[in-house]
């Protein structure tokens, strides 16, 4: 298990990771979440002790990691794909590491079966390309057969089938009762590897919890409903009808309406008593892309607008009818940890109403991660 408990790192004036508490339990793969600059790598080289923290700490199985005995026996790590030197081949880069660590050789050629380089194994690194940069790195961490995992975006330069191979493979080591913790800004494949995430911004937590619980607290549901085209002015007549039964209409730039606060059935029985045939009536399932938008969107540090020849071919802004406004997002009761407020605006994670313990981050004024 990983536990970090106040983890604090400075550069000077600036302030990369904040008053960070957590735990990376063992038998999940737990995702780490948080935009550019937000403090993630610095805190995964805190953990392993590339880093020393201002303040707080950081153990792995109640140790540090510089008093864990033999740690490549302990702890496997991914961080960056390119340290390695160019010079060396795959299979001596990884032979040195196991002779430094008492790792039998038999080992080497085993982890490079697993993470299929085994055709590559005397070829010198600095003709790899990116994603066979990934699999040696992988190969690399899983070389002491550790029970503490460590992966800072290990699907960069993977193919489709590589991608599929370390979700599995993820999944799997977890399954053996491993510790994953796993860096990504692939949201679709976060989902799809993920039972935990930790989501970071300008390095102080902002939520702590399951996968889908931050994506139905994170998301707002509702309901697509499209008008039949040969009725022009279906449209406005449903969401009309739809407002006046209490549901918050909006339109979308295609033409269809984003309808909350009522169910499939009350929207199909409102357009057949308003005389309006419907082409699509659909529910909005929410993404884990979407909730970490909503999550992080005033924690992003780096933000771009638009480009001013954009004008030249953007068309006409939509003119809404009266009744449409954007729908707040549900109330959806949950435990664990969230935070409404960004750091952006001063605001503090807290625990979900019913959630038993104390506040454990404390707000301090949010400062620009540099790292």
């Amino acid at each position: 298990m990983i536990e970090a408990v106040g983890l604090t790192k400075r550069y000077g004036a600036k302030t990369a990771v904040d008053q960070l508490s957590f735990q990376v339990k063992p038998g999940h793969v737990t995702g780490f979440l948080g935009p550019n600059g937000s403090g993630k790598s610095t805190t995964m080289r805190m953990i392993v002790g590339l880093d020393r923290p201002t303040s707080g700490h950081v153990t792995i199985n109640g140790q540090p990691f510089r008093d864990l005995p033999n740690a490549q026996r302990h702890v496997g790590a991914l961080l960056d794909a390119k340290a390695v030197h160019g010079g060396r081949r795959a299979r001596t880069h990884l032979l040195s590491i196991a002779q430094l660590s008492g790792i039998p050789e038999k080992r080497v050629d085993e982890v490079l079966a697993v993470v299929g380089l085994q055709d590559a194994a005397r070829q010198r690194t600095k003709g790899f390309s990116l994603g066979m940069g990934q699999r040696l790195g992988i190969a690399t961490a899983l070389l002491g057969d550790p029970r503490v995992l460590l992966f800072d975006e290990p699907v960069n330069g993977l193919d489709p089938e590589g991608i599929l191979w370390v979700r599995n493979l993820m999944r799997r080591l977890a399954a053996e009762g491993r510790t994953v913790f796993v860096s990504s800004h692939l949201m679709s494949e976060m989902a799809l590897t993920a039972d935990h995430l930790i989501v970071i911004g300008r390095g102080r937590l902002l939520a702590d919890m399951g996968t889908q619980e931050f994506i139905a607290h994170n998301s707002a549901g509702f309901a697509r409903v499209r008008a039949a085209d040969t009725d022009p002015d279906g449209r406005d007549t449903l969401g009309t009808a739809l407002t006046k039964a209490g549901g918050r209409v909006l339109q979308e730039p295609d033409g269809a309406l984003r309808v909350t606060g009522l169910e499939l059935p009350r929207i199909s029985d409102l357009a057949h008593g308003a005389g309006v045939r419907l082409w699509e009536l659909s529910p909005h399932h929410a993404s884990l892309e979407e909730a970490y938008m909503r999550m992080t969107q005033s924690a992003v540090e780096y933000t771009s607008t638009e480009d001013p020849r954009a004008e030249l071919w953007e068309p006409e802004p939509l003119t809404l009818p009266a009744w449409e406004e954007e729908p707040a997002p549900p109330e959806v009761p949950q435990t664990g940890f969230f935070a409404p407020p960004p750091p952006a605006a001063g605001g503090q994670p807290f625990l979900m109403p019913g959630s038993p313990g104390e506040l454990t981050s404390t707000a301090k004024k949010s400062p620009e991660d540099t790292r």
